[in-house]
């Protein structure tokens, strides 16, 4: 069938989709990815077809509200800015979505824009089901994600999520309500189609292993944990032979990354990451990312875009900002991680790294003003034996899972 796989945001909310999106055409569906321009090159590695839709998410967070999001220091606060900042553009993503849905047998809808897909689907009669990177279901056992780790208490735990998938209601409501006008359906608010998806158990697949996150007990019906769905690298993609010389040169170095999220001060971060792995005795591979770090030496090397299933099988540990995928390629490598959450849900993944042993701890940007802290987790990180034996069996774990699959069945089980 034809398949619409619809998501925006960061690279990190696209890559993952690549892998789901690879593996259901090999099922034999012709699966079209849904998401910004300025993907197409990613998605189109992975032979996926692919629609474009505006607003490019880098130069959104470069801009004055992009800005104002960074510099804000709660999770409360990130989350308001960046509604803000979405419900400014969704607006110009609708046409782009309605467009594809049109020529698809089916939607498959990130919790990025899950809200105003289902009002396509709804309008146009499609089946949909959510593809979730985190845990975004309200839950007792513990607080949503995108705002931090501090329980409020099971109750307040399961407030706060209904919470804050309201707020992300109300920034689709005004586009889902002019997509509902043009395809001649009675107009609902975004919260009441929430409450009656949650009365039909509307199916939700979450692309994360169950082992480095259980499903909550008190999850509605319909909410499945099915395990990674792994970005696609070719079979032929191997190193750049810049990052090979530099990986044959010496012992193995440590990866460290921001990813998606920008610094205000990039300049001034990488001056304290090669003062940490220094005064740590290691190697580094920096990855620029979207903020540009930089580093020199004959003990440093800067790269760029590199998959991470190539990279970090070779590295004596990884530092990230704890986003989803990252998180994942660092467990599926099975190499200790020390997390450094930049926003949203970075100090929940950090949290379950350390949970699983496989991390001595976070040491998240905002506190980053000198190495020694990066340092001290990095010498625990490189020279405990915990890490990297609890980072290869969790490693054998995912490797017995396959995320895939169960998407797979249910499409085979739609009748359409």
């Amino acid at each position: 069938m034809r398949v619409a796989l619809i998501t925006a945001g960061s690279h990190g909310d696209v890559a993952p989709f690549t892998g789901l999106g690879h593996g259901l055409a090999e099922a034999g569906h012709d699966v079209t990815l849904v998401t910004h321009e300025s993907f197409a090159d990613l998605v189109g590695r992975a032979g996926l077809g692919f629609h474009g839709l505006p607003v490019d998410p880098r130069a959104e967070l470069r801009s004055e509200h992009g800005r104002r999001l960074l510099s804000s220091r709660s999770g409360p606060g990130k989350l308001a800015w960046v509604l803000a900042i979405a419900r400014r553009l969704v607006g110009d993503m609708a046409q782009g979505m309605l467009e594809a849905a049109r020529a698809s047998d089916v939607l498959l809808l990130s919790g990025s824009v899950a809200p105003l897909g289902q009002a396509i689907a709804e309008g146009l009669r499609l089946p949909s089901r959510g593809m979730c990177l985190q845990p975004l279901a309200p839950t007792r056992a513990f607080p949503p994600p995108v705002v931090g780790t501090r329980s409020c208490g099971g109750t307040g735990n399961r407030w706060a999520g209904r919470a804050v998938n309201a707020a992300l209601d109300l920034v689709f409501d005004e586009a889902a309500r002019a997509l509902e006008a043009e395809l001649g359906v009675p107009h609902r608010r975004s919260r009441a189609r929430r409450r009656a998806r949650e009365r039909q158990d509307w199916p939700v697949h979450h692309g994360f292993s169950p082992f480095v996150q259980p499903r909550p007990a008190d999850w509605r019906p319909g909410l499945t944990v099915d395990g990674y769905w792994w970005p696609y690298d070719a079979a032929t993609a191997e190193l750049p032979r810049e990052v090979r010389d530099f990986l044959d040169a010496g012992p193995a170095p440590v990866f460290v990354g921001l990813g998606s999220p920008t610094v205000p001060d990039p300049e001034r971060v990488s001056g304290l990451i090669v003062r940490a792995l220094r005064a740590a005795g290691l190697r580094g591979v920096v990855q620029s990312g979207w903020s540009g770090l930089r580093v020199e030496g004959d003990d440093m090397l800067t790269i760029g875009e590199v998959p991470h299933s190539l990279l970090f099988p070779r590295m004596a540990a990884v530092v990230h900002h704890a986003g989803a995928g990252t998180t994942a390629a660092g467990l599926r490598a099975g190499v200790p991680a020390v997390p450094m959450p930049v926003w949203f849900d970075g100090a929940f993944w950090a949290a379950r790294l350390k949970a699983l042993g496989v991390s001595p701890g976070s040491v998240p940007l905002r506190r980053f003003t000198t190495p020694d802290a990066l340092a001290a987790a990095l010498t625990a990180a490189t020279t405990d034996p915990a890490p990297r034996r609890h980072a290869a069996a969790v490693a054998a774990r995912l490797r017995r899972e396959d995320g895939v699959e169960p998407v797979r069945a249910a499409l085979a089980r739609l009748d359409l």
